[in-house]
């Protein structure tokens, strides 16, 4: 894609904005950064609060006991909304500053919480803090990679996140086993919130006028509709009526139904099985750690082959692995199952937030960004409500069987209903923005 030094006005100054990767790739690689340490500060739960859950705080009940990742999102699913809204109104870099502000008191409610209700609580605001800062880094590297290299771009950015989040919480799985469930583990988290703001405060580029600059050029949406919508019709649009855009949201819900599933239920599986800390620190860093690293494959390939293919396909992949890890009995089993899932969920992931891309126009992309992720990780809470009651019910394979059927009914939909969102080329920008 071909680009031009097109001056835009931003707080009474002109700065020169292109669009591109190689163009802008110091920016870029610093919120890759970024959005490992985002990724990073998640993975400080992964293994340690189901534990703590079982063997601290002694919750009898699964539904009980998955409380934290329901507070966790339903406070991401809204942060992602409002995120969303605010960076179209402010800017996308005083979002990102004040969801890592948001994350402060985080580790410290961990290492000192006297009871579950502070665990929930400190989920609470992890949940705000990850739904502003995730959500900003993804809108930052749409904005300036523009539309050509997507797909390549949200792999990136989703490989940096996962891989930080497996490399933790494998971390705080071997910290936990040698030192004890808290502080040590929590004490990584407060290092990565620390760094990630003084990135965001000191070295990161607001990016609202390189989306400007895209939405000066762009000639047609794929929804068929410009710019200038409320944001009740962009609800309405992104949820319901296009079908290709709330396709793509419900596909993401169900994604992160099941892996609300894996953040919950799967360490309390494996730890009944007689697995030891480690082996389960293991199989719960491989399955993003596949998911994060495949995606630099993944996001790159739905540039060349499209967007749907990956998704439909992604989904049933994944409910493959789940039925793999309901009827698997031990850690050769499971270890496989984990690497499937991890496949399938990097084939999903980047490739849902592209074709969000694709089809939005890009004076109201960051908040159909903002809505897709509030239904996405909406899923998170959905998925601790409904397999806490059906593992409370009839055990944790059931439940396990139960998301299986689920994914794969979500991945079936895709392929009905929506509509290829391959990406056209677009003219080279050219326009001053005001």
């Amino acid at each position: 894609m071909r680009s031009t030094n097109t001056p835009y006005q931003r707080y009474g100054t002109k700065e020169a904005a292109t669009l591109g990767l190689r163009q802008n790739l110091a920016q870029f690689m610093l919120l890759v950064a970024v959005n490992a340490l985002v990724g990073g500060t998640l993975g400080q739960e992964r293994i340690v609060l189901p534990l703590l859950a079982d063997q601290v705080f002694h919750l009898d009940l699964y539904t009980s006991a998955l409380t934290y990742i329901l507070a966790f999102g339903l406070a991401k699913a809204a942060a992602n909304y409002f995120a969303g809204t605010l960076s179209d109104r402010y800017g996308r870099k005083p979002v990102l500053v004040i969801g890592w502000a948001v994350a402060l008191p985080v580790p410290l409610m961990l290492i000192f919480g006297p009871d579950w209700g502070w665990i929930v609580a400190a989920n609470v605001i992890l949940g705000v803090s990850q739904g502003l800062t995730w959500s900003t880094t993804v809108m930052m590297k749409m904005d300036l990679v523009g539309p050509e290299r997507r797909g390549f771009a949200m792999g990136l950015n989703e490989a940096a996140g996962y891989l930080g989040l497996a490399g933790t919480a494998l971390a705080t799985g071997y910290i936990a086993a040698t030192y004890g469930l808290r502080p040590g583990p929590f004490l990584l988290g407060a290092a990565y919130v620390a760094l990630g703001l003084g990135l965001s405060v000191f070295a990161v580029k607001e990016t609202r006028g390189h989306a400007r600059l895209e939405a000066a050029n762009h000639t047609s949406a794929r929804t068929g509709v410009g710019g200038g919508l409320s944001n009740r019709e962009i609800f309405t649009l992104t949820s319901f009526r296009d079908k290709s855009l709330s396709s793509v949201s419900q596909a993401g819900m169900v994604n992160n139904l099941n892996d609300g599933l894996a953040w919950g239920l799967f360490p309390v599986l494996f730890a009944a099985a007689g697995l030891t800390i480690e082996k389960i620190g293991v199989l719960a860093a491989v399955y993003p750690a596949v998911w994060g690293a495949a995606q630099l494959i993944t996001g790159a390939l739905s540039d060349r082959y499209g967007r749907k293919r990956l998704i439909v396909g992604g989904m049933l992949l994944q409910a493959a692995a789940l039925a793999m890890i309901a009827v698997g009995q031990d850690f050769g089993v499971w270890l496989a199952a984990v690497i499937l899932l991890g496949a399938g969920t990097a084939m999903v992931y980047p490739t849902l937030l592209a074709a969000i891309g694709d089809v939005a126009h890009p004076e109201w992309r960051a908040r159909s960004v903002g809505i897709y992720r509030l239904w996405r990780d909406g899923g998170f809470a959905a998925g601790a409500l409904l397999s806490g009651i059906i593992a409370d019910a009839y055990g944790i394979p059931a439940a396990v069987s139960a998301v299986a059927v689920l994914t794969a009914a979500s991945g079936i939909i895709v392929a009905v209903r929506m509509r290829g969102t391959d990406h056209a080329p677009t003219p080279a920008p050219s326009a001053r923005i005001h």
